[in-house]
This record gives C-alpha cells, sequence and structure tokens, in this order.
C-alpha cells in the first residue's frame, strides 16, 4: 500500500478506490466473506495435527535411520519446513493457518485495537482446536511408528538459555507473520515462515517450538521432537512473552507515517 490511495476492481471491472489506510489482515484473517466457523476451527484443528504429526514423525523417522544427532535435526527441521510450508499453502485461505494460540490471541490483541483479526469467539474456538490437535498429532504419529500412543516425554528443557531461545524464536515469528501483514506481503507466507521456522531450528538453542499448542502436544511422546511435561509451563510463558515482544517491534518498526497534505 502507498501513501495515497490504490485501486481494486471490482466484478464489472471497473476500478473501486480503497483508501490506503485499510487495516490489513494478519495471517488469521480470513477471507470476505469468511468461512463458517466450524470450517475454520476444523482446518485450525487438523493443520495443527498434521504440523505435529510432520514434527514427531519425522524426529522418529529420523532417530531410526542415523544415530548422527546432526543429521537427525536436519532431516527433522526439513520435513517441517516442507510440511509447514504446504499446511500454510492449503488452510491459511479457510482459517488463516494459525496452528499456534500465541499467533491467534496476538491477531486478537491487534484487532481490538482496530486493525483486521479474528473475534475473541473465534479465539476462544481456535485455541482449543489448535491444542486438540497437537495431542492428537502427536499420538497419530506415535502409532504410525509402532511407538506407546501416549508416553510422556522425558526430555527435560528447563534450562535458562533454551527459555531465552524460545522467547527470540516466537518473537521473531510474530515479528515475521505481522510484519508481513503490515507491509500487505501476506501473500508470501508460506515460503516466509515455513523458512523462518527452518532457520530457527538451527539458530535457536530450545529449536523453536515457537508454538503453545505444539508444545503442549509434543509432551506426549517420549522421542526425539518431546519435551518432558515439566519444561511445558516455562517453554509456554517465555512463548507468550516473546509473541508481546515481537508485537512491541512491529508497532515500532512498522510504525505508520502521517499522510502527506
Amino acid at each position: 500500500m502507498t501513501a495515497t490511495e490504490t485501486t481494486e476492481h471490482d466484478r464489472s471491472g471497473k476500478p473501486e478506490a480503497t483508501p490506503a489506510t485499510t487495516p490489513q489482515p494478519a495471517p488469521g484473517a480470513t477471507p470476505s466473506p469468511s468461512p463458517p466457523l466450524v470450517a475454520r476451527v476444523a482446518a485450525e484443528l487438523v493443520g495443527t495435527a498434521a504440523l505435529v504429526a510432520v514434527v514427531v514423525g519425522s524426529g522418529i523417522q529420523a532417530t531410526e535411520l542415523t544415530e548422527d544427532v546432526g543429521l537427525q535435526l536436519l532431516a527433522n527441521s526439513t520435513a517441517t519446513v516442507f510440511g509447514l510450508g504446504v499446511l500454510i499453502t492449503l488452510l491459511g485461505p479457510v482459517s488463516g493457518a494459525h496452528f499456534n494460540p500465541a499467533v491467534t490471541l496476538a491477531e486478537w490483541f491487534t484487532a481490538r485495537r482496530g486493525g483486521a483479526g479474528v473475534t475473541l469467539r473465534e479465539a476462544a474456538a481456535y485455541v482449543p482446536a489448535q491444542i486438540a490437535g497437537a495431542v492428537a498429532g502427536a499420538v497419530l504419529a506415535d502409532a504410525m511408528f509402532g511407538e506407546p500412543l501416549v508416553k510422556w516425554s522425558t526430555h527435560d528443557r528447563s534450562a535458562g538459555n533454551l527459555l531465552l531461545g524460545e522467547t527470540v524464536a516466537t518473537a521473531g515469528l510474530i515479528l515475521l507473520i505481522f510484519g508481513l501483514a503490515r507491509t500487505d506481503r501476506l501473500r508470501f507466507a508460506p515460503v516466509a515462515v515455513a523458512s523462518y521456522i527452518g532457520a530457527a531450528y538451527w539458530f535457536t538453542s530450545s529449536t523453536s517450538f515457537a508454538n503453545p499448542a505444539v508444545t503442549i502436544g509434543r509432551a506426549f511422546t517420549d522421542t526425539f521432537a518431546g519435551i518432558a511435561p515439566g519444561s511445558v509451563a516455562g517453554f509456554i510463558g517465555m512463548q507468550f512473552v516473546g509473541a508481546v515482544v515481537g508485537l512491541a517491534l512491529v508497532a515500532l518498526i512498522f510504525m505508520r507515517g502521517r499522510p502527506s497534505e
């Protein structure tokens, strides 16, 4: 969007002026008219389940194929990048492809302040669906590889440096998503978000969970991608801190200027 006005074409082919100050939707802002809420909630549940199945399943597969931890992480991150990109492309037009309570709540907060996004009712439906989907995805991955369907992870991730890594990972994710929204570039979200998560697997100490629902789901599997239940609360707390930091950075970096006379 420019500082003047842009034009769109209506169905008759005539240009229709729209003000440049019209808020751009964040990633979860659904098309107009939006699909029914039940369809959007189903998309969030299925999408989050598929995402966790990709993360956990590729982790199990990697550990069965090699004992090299570096190669295991490479396989896990590569599968996650491709899987996440596909899921955002497929389900973005339905629900916005949040798959993440931190993104949903951040969008609800920005909508309260005059932006486009989910309502409180929609957020209240999205978040439980995301959590349920994450648990289902972990159970499904365990089932596919013959692991116990539910076995609490013993992978402790409570160290302070890992919590810092989660804060950084989530702040960067929120900055990316809402920065794309502010600059009207959400069409690049499938590639951009998947690429960021793939990079954050490697540059953050926590391997970038950056998602409260996924964190909960990964506690249900005692495999490569798991997280001990005792570490979940700390991770989720830092993810929400990161979300606040990310929104603050969006407000600072993408500050809207005053219109010229």
